[in-house]
């Protein structure tokens, strides 16, 4: 049976992850990268991690090794900072979520560059215990990860990357107003 910390599927889904992390880390006002060009590296690279962790093998772990987190709280900040740069105005958005348990549907404000962030964070532990090569640890990742992907950043990628293609079209639309 083939190790799953090493399975085709495992380590695709480390090299997206990677790339991810390394395109908000790139997040600066160096004027290397647009508006444009996050925003649409964004909306190929989001349903590619949905569809790559869906592909992540189970792991039985008991979570002895679960790896403690890599991301500090300027790190988080670095990034959700500089993507509020890039998208500034494009930024909150009312999400519309529904209630379960009152069987009524609330409203509340987001921001792109927060569940971007989000995601980052639970991407980049992930990556970095990848980095150390501690096999243990690197079992107790792929648990962590599909388990608060189940729970947390999934939710977060979805509703992030349905405001990202609003985002993408209303740019669009702007620049095509602009130019008649």
């Amino acid at each position: 049976m083939e190790n799953p910390i090493y399975t085709h599927d495992t380590l695709e889904f480390v090299q997206v992850a990677a790339e991810y992390c390394a395109l908000l880390e790139r997040t600066t006002d160096d004027g290397q990268l647009t508006t444009e060009d996050l925003v649409g590296t964004l909306l190929k690279l989001l349903p590619l991690l949905y569809m790559k962790v869906q592909l992540l093998p189970e792991v039985d772990t008991e979570g002895a090794f679960v790896p403690d987190d890599q991301v500090t709280e300027e790190d988080y900040n670095f990034v959700r900072d500089n993507v509020y740069r890039f998208l500034h105005e494009h930024d909150e958005y009312e999400l519309l979520v529904w209630d379960e348990d009152m069987q009524t549907e609330e409203s509340r404000w987001c921001s792109v560059s927060e569940g971007l962030a989000d995601i980052y964070q639970a991407l980049r532990n992930f990556v970095a215990v990848y980095q150390q090569r501690l096999e243990p640890c690197m079992l107790d990742a792929i648990w962590q990860l599909k388990d608060n992907f189940e729970l947390y950043w999934g939710q977060t990628l979805l509703d992030t990357l349905r405001q990202l293609h609003r985002i993408r079209y209303t740019i669009k639309d702007e620049e095509d107003t602009q130019q008649d």
